[in-house]
């Protein structure tokens, strides 16, 4: 081969390692491209998706605010002035079934999410109401799925508890410190908005006591 041909080729096979670094360099500058893309794409979803989930918490928070400070349709309410705190060790003849208020023994039932399937004393009951609990009652006419169904929200609910009334009027009834309401499904709103309104609710004579610690039924 002739120097002109050698060179020729020299010349040539430069100009495509040329070619060929041109190309990967192009390569390796689009794949930074796509990966910082992609990258600025998975942040900013994960950005906004934790921004919708802050409102949706935030929203859920003022939704929870603004039903607690409605009435609750329905409810009967007793003056709290009059409903004594007397501590006692004698049964109480209470104006209400169940009662929402008034002397009762030293002793608080448990009421951190408690179900009872028997019959509590009335005057623990009520010493668990004092405290902020709400107490969720019912009687054979409450239908056994709406039973299940309180008593799975009671189970996640701090400061409340349920328990058996037979001779209650109501179906399922709610209780707390000289509030009332009755309703005949679990389904029923107003449910929640009692719950939300009234667990350690501004009703409460003594916000912070203990459920825990108390006299559980056997």
């Amino acid at each position: 081969m002739s120097r002109t041909s050698k060179k020729s080729a020299a010349t040539a096979r430069k100009a495509r390692i040329e070619e060929m670094r041109r190309t990967e360099k192009a390569r390796e500058r689009r794949n930074r491209i796509l990966t910082i893309s992609v990258s600025t794409a998975i942040v900013v979803g994960l950005v906004g998706f934790g921004a919708y989930y802050v409102d949706r918490a935030n929203d859920k928070d003022e939704q929870q605010q603004a039903a607690a400070k409605k009435p609750v349709k329905g409810e009967k309410s007793w003056n709290a002035k009059k409903l004594t705190q007397n501590h006692v060790s004698k049964p109480v003849s209470y104006p209400m079934n169940p009662p929402v208020g008034g002397d009762h023994n030293q002793a608080w039932m448990t009421c951190d999410g408690s179900v009872y399937t028997k019959a509590i004393p009335n005057e623990n009951a009520v010493h668990s109401l004092e405290h902020g609990a709400v107490w969720i009652t019912y009687n054979d006419k409450a239908a056994d799925a709406d039973v299940k169904t309180l008593a799975d929200k009671v189970g996640k609910t701090p400061y409340t508890l349920m328990s058996p009334v037979e001779d209650q009027a109501g179906a399922l009834m709610l209780s707390a410190w000289g509030k009332q309401l009755t309703v005949e499904k679990a389904s029923d709103p107003r449910v929640q908005q009692f719950l939300t309104k009234y667990v350690q609710g501004p009703q409460t004579p003594e916000p912070g006591a203990a459920c825990t610690n108390g006299i559980d039924a056997a």
